[in-house]
């Protein structure tokens, strides 16, 4: 999944990883990604429509979305899971987007615990948009939990599975900051260039806050914690993050 591969109608490369979505994207050289997120948000399809009449809008093509993050009811099965990514990504397959399995679009997609959606729901996007200024660079990395990702059964190589001590959850963030680690490098980024830094969880993180996230730089920009579980009902703690300069509301 360490594969960088680039989308040039779009405007980003991008980390080659499962069939539904990507590991992370990254602005070319002459663009830059924005972030909008739904004030209010919308089901899939209204959320595919209102991503497209948007990039329509500001004159971007469709293929300039890059990212998005997904709200859904419950933690899925694994049978559950795959059934739900195939529906996600017929849009994106009709839209070219997604071509023989290779899907440039970033993602997380995650479960709130209190006040969910009573469907899976688009919660914000990403895409990319031309610049004239020295851009540092803007990247998204997609969310991803405890266990090696592309899994038949995801439990068989969960980390700790069923635990959530304390030690059990530290265990658990050291794997997904060393993931989320590893595909920054892929697109020559590092936590100085974050913006933002995500966990999902409804267990507590406090006591590996200041060791595993504050100390190594996962926190430059603080550390937003969102009362979520993983989409699967098998992992407990979520990570994703981004370095983005421009963010709106719609």
């Amino acid at each position: 999944m360490s594969q960088t591969k680039t989308n040039e109608k779009g405007g980003y490369r991008y980390i080659k990883g499962l069939f539904q979505y990507s590991a992370g994207v990254a602005a070319l050289p002459g663009f830059e990604i924005e972030r909008v997120r739904f004030e209010k948000p919308l089901p899939l399809a209204e959320g595919f429509n209102a991503i497209k009449s948007h990039l329509r809008t500001i004159g971007r093509p469709i293929d300039a979305f890059c990212a998005c993050e997904l709200r859904s009811p419950a933690p899925f099965d694994d049978d559950g899971f795959r059934d739900f990514n195939r529906q996600y990504i017929r849009p994106l397959e009709d839209w070219g987007i997604v071509e023989n399995d290779d899907n440039p679009i970033a993602r997380s997609n995650v479960c709130p615990k209190v006040n969910a959606p009573s469907e899976p729901v688009f919660y914000a996007f990403s895409y990319t948009v031309p610049t004239t200024e020295d851009s540092r660079g803007s990247f998204v990395i997609a969310g991803s939990a405890e266990s090696p990702e592309g899994n038949t059964k995801y439990e068989e190589e969960t980390v700790r599975c069923g635990e959530q001590t304390a030690d059990a959850m530290q265990e658990k963030a050291q794997f997904v900051l060393t993931e989320m680690e590893r595909r920054m490098k892929a697109l020559d980024f590092g936590w100085d260039d974050s913006s933002a830094t995500h966990v999902y969880s409804v267990y507590d993180i406090h006591p590996f806050l200041e060791e595993e996230l504050v100390t190594r730089g996962a926190a430059k920009a603080g550390v937003t914690w969102q009362f979520c579980r993983p989409p699967l009902d098998v992992l407990d703690y979520e990570m994703d993050v981004r370095g983005v300069a421009t963010e709106r509301v719609i």
